[in-house]
């Protein structure tokens, strides 16, 4: 347990070179606080809270390096509350005991404290569970810090008693001004010349810890001659992109995919799945993914898209990783720059909304086979018209059960080879209404 009588830093001295750059220059005052301004503003939740005089329980969900921590501390000194700072990674339910217990002798002289927990998603829901009542009872007012969604990574119950603010990855605005401090504390610019100082930004992937961190290594580089792109990046190695097959980039990331593919966006198809195979994730799991877009989105308008699916995805199979990917990208494209139709996924649907809706409802009798005498007499198969013997090949018979209206579920969109369906299906509906008559 770290605990910090007024929520501030530790107080060594900032210039303290021995210290990491990152801790050197963490926040003293939230005006300090870059990237994060529509939280903050008079018009954010953060703002708002503070302007009132009040400081109510809060999730921060943001990506690694937004913040997180030192905003949490510098909200507990704002209000004027002490800090109890747990780590999820570190602490059980017995620290927690021991937080609550520090929590309540501090709360007899005055306000609660802030209890903040790191990675709070990290507790099991025994845990989260065990933070409840002494949210509730007041004892304690919690900030917790996330890195995933807390709709999927927290129980309801704890985010429904805390107010959930969204972080955002540093824009570049916002490097640039964590940079400029940073060059500021070590008394020297960086030796780099305009296009490596623009990499750097890229390389620190919004996290503006890990820029801090490459500061640090390249703080000790003679200042002549400056460092090009090419020379920067045989110091440095790009930060992995945040993704976790399991939790919120996964879903953002695969969603983003299968609408660049619906939007007929061959380019954004590729980067998203690249993004995906670049994060981790299964090929497989791709595969399936575009599978299920060839017969969704693509469906009979380019009906050999979906073998198309199927053969990427077995040639994955065959050859493996990483000659295998180019199938799936190669079917990406592929899908993005097919005609689509959803008429068959929606109507679909609505067939099985009807087929609910329509119970037990029997079918008709001729259309029933009659393999006893019994079934016979009893008008099983009397009157079907065998469609291979009426003219056209089309009899016109109802198939539905008797008494139900004839609904219309697949509504052909026109678009490449559904274009003859519909044609087809447009002739057929004017030959069963002429055979009714």
């Amino acid at each position: 347990m770290d605990l910090f009588g007024d929520g501030s830093p530790r107080p060594a001295a900032r210039t303290n070179p021995a210290r990491p750059l990152a801790d050197r220059l963490r926040p003293k005052s939230l005006n300090e606080v870059v990237g994060q301004d529509a939280a903050l503003d008079a018009q954010g939740p953060l703002g708002r809270m503070l302007a009132a005089g009040r400081l109510a329980s809060l999730l921060l969900w943001g990506p690694p390096g937004c913040g997180k921590t030192t905003l949490a501390r510098l909200l507990a000194k704002a209000a004027g509350r002490p800090l109890i700072a747990l780590s999820a990674v570190m602490s059980g339910v017995a620290d927690l005991r021991r937080a609550f217990d520090e929590a309540r002798r501090l709360a007899g002289g005055g306000a609660a404290p802030v209890l903040f927990i790191d990675e709070i998603h990290r507790y099991n829901r025994a845990q989260q569970d065990g933070l409840l009542h002494e949210v509730e009872a007041g004892v304690v007012t919690l900030v917790g810090a996330t890195t995933e969604n807390p709709s999927f990574a927290l129980n309801p119950a704890l985010v429904s008693r805390c107010r959930v603010v969204v972080l955002e990855r540093l824009d570049g605005a916002a490097l640039a001004g964590l940079l400029e401090r940073a060059e500021a504390e070590l008394g020297r610019p960086l030796p780099l010349d305009p296009a490596a100082r623009a990499r750097l930004a890229d390389l620190a992937d919004g996290d503006g810890r890990h820029l801090l961190n490459m500061v640090e290594t390249l703080a000790d580089l003679p200042s002549d001659p400056p460092l090009d792109v090419d020379a920067l990046a045989r110091l440095l190695q790009r930060r992995l992109p945040v993704y976790d097959r399991a939790q919120e980039a996964h879903y953002n990331l695969i969603s983003a995919l299968h609408k660049s593919v619906r939007g007929s966006d061959p380019d954004a198809a590729l980067y998203w799945l690249c993004r995906m195979l670049k994060g981790g994730e299964d090929p497989r799991f791709l595969a399936r993914r575009l599978v299920r877009m060839a017969v969704e989105d693509v469906g009979l308008a380019a009906p050999d898209e979906l073998p198309r699916a199927l053969a990427a995805a077995e040639t994955f199979e065959r050859l493996g990783s990483p000659e295998g990917e180019l199938a799936l990208a190669q079917c990406a494209v592929a899908l993005a720059l097919a005609p689509k139709s959803n008429a068959v996924y929606t109507a679909y649907k609505a067939a099985m909304t009807g087929a609910e809706a329509s119970g037990s409802l029997p079918p008709p009798l001729h259309v029933r086979n009659a393999p006893t005498r019994l079934m016979k007499g009893m008008g099983y198969g009397r009157g079907y018209a065998y469609d291979h013997d009426a003219p056209d090949r089309f009899s016109g018979q109802d198939y539905f059960p008797e008494g139900m209206d004839r609904p219309r579920y697949y509504a052909p969109t026109g678009e490449g080879a559904e274009a003859a369906l519909k044609a087809r299906l447009a002739h057929l509906e004017r030959l069963r209404r002429e055979r009714a008559s």
